[in-house]
């Protein structure tokens, strides 16, 4: 993005895009492999897959399912989109009716994975095209039952309209200052699984004497990650804490007064995990759709919508930066399945809520 017209250009396509203006766009002509090929010829047997996602919001994952089925014709994408919580219990009651309906299973809560991976519920499988994945995402579990195929990104914002690039926080500990009193919101752990993973991180990296010193300017504590996001639009507060990058660049491409910030200590990141189902109708649909959802095609649809892309040679949201340049702060999925029940409770005895 060099010059001012190509900015304007792509900003205005990503905002068609948000706005479901997919339609006419068929996926790109890409050559396939010898291996894709093969898994294409036994996966039009099979004629579809249904994918359980909780990764991404019903547009975007209805326009992976379109993309899916024009780069291999004759085969449809059953998308069952809901949240990741609900998409697990759906498929927790397949199994429990052993009538298995789902081939691939997204969430954004890894210890589903641990549990179903526990249990013997999931198929090894490793992707090819997972090697062409930046690195943070190239490797997902090391026995190869699950991948990485989404990434969340938790950082700050400001409303340009109340605070200045240059008096606007840099890093996590900025936020500490008392001049920032009354003019923070954030989401609360209890609801939101992200905001778990922040204030895990948080206490990672300085203790969990950073929360008591953060309760003392008195943030507005909503539920969702989200909520600082509309806050911040309605002027009601000037910074957003661990807010996700892809519904701030949408509210921006929007016209809202918001800016992003990338901290100097680091983005919060939450790699969310794929995996086909154990004894799943279509396994060769399945396989291939892994494929396809560590491509670069699943990037470049996901990315019109403002996720990140996993593939370096697909450009990052309008707006946002390619996550190989930023610092990623991230917890390993035993921290994350062990300490963000223990940072439910400490958030509850900090902040009163």
């Amino acid at each position: 993005m060099t010059t001012i017209t190509r900015r304007g250009l792509l900003q205005a396509g990503a905002a068609i895009g948000a706005l479901g203006a997919l339609g006419g766009h068929p996926a790109r002509a890409q050559e396939m492999s010898a291996h894709e090929k093969q898994l294409y010829e036994a996966a039009k047997k099979e004629g579809e897959v249904t994918w359980y996602s909780g990764q991404l919001s019903a547009e975007p994952g209805e326009a992976v399912g379109k993309a899916f089925g024009e780069r291999y014709p004759g085969l449809k994408a059953n998308v069952i989109r809901s949240t990741s919580q609900v998409a697990f219990q759906r498929l927790s009651q397949d199994f429990r009716a052993r009538t298995v309906q789902c081939d691939i299973f997204s969430s954004t809560d890894s210890g589903h994975y641990a549990f179903l991976k526990k249990e013997g519920l999931l198929t090894k499988y490793r992707p090819k095209n997972a090697d062409g994945m930046i690195d943070a995402a190239r490797r997902g579990d090391a026995d190869d039952m699950f991948q990485t195929c989404y990434f969340g990104l938790y950082l700050m914002g400001f409303n340009t309209q109340k605070v200045s690039e240059a008096e606007a926080p840099k890093s996590w500990t900025d936020l500490l200052d008392p001049k920032w009193k009354d003019q923070i919101a954030i989401g609360h752990p209890g609801y939101s699984g992200a905001i778990g993973i922040w204030a895990l991180m948080m206490k990672k990296l300085y203790g969990i004497d950073y929360l008591k010193k953060l309760e003392k300017n008195k943030p507005q504590i909503g539920r969702s990650s989200m909520d600082p996001v509309t806050l911040m639009n309605g002027g009601e507060r000037a910074v957003g804490i661990a807010i996700p990058s892809a519904t701030t660049l949408l509210s921006i491409s929007r016209g809202n007064p918001l800016k992003l910030i990338y901290p100097t200590d680091g983005t919060v990141a939450t790699p969310a995990p794929t995996a086909i189902i154990a004894n799943c109708p279509h396994p060769n649909a399945a396989k291939l759709f892994m494929e396809f959802a560590t491509g670069p095609e699943y990037s470049r649809v996901i990315t019109r919508f403002f996720n990140e892309s996993l593939r370096p040679e697909v450009a990052p949201p309008v707006g946002g930066r390619p996550l190989n340049e930023i610092k990623l702060i991230m917890p390993t999925m035993e921290e994350a399945e062990t300490g963000v029940p223990e940072m439910r409770e400490a958030w509850r005895d900090i902040f009163g809520v």
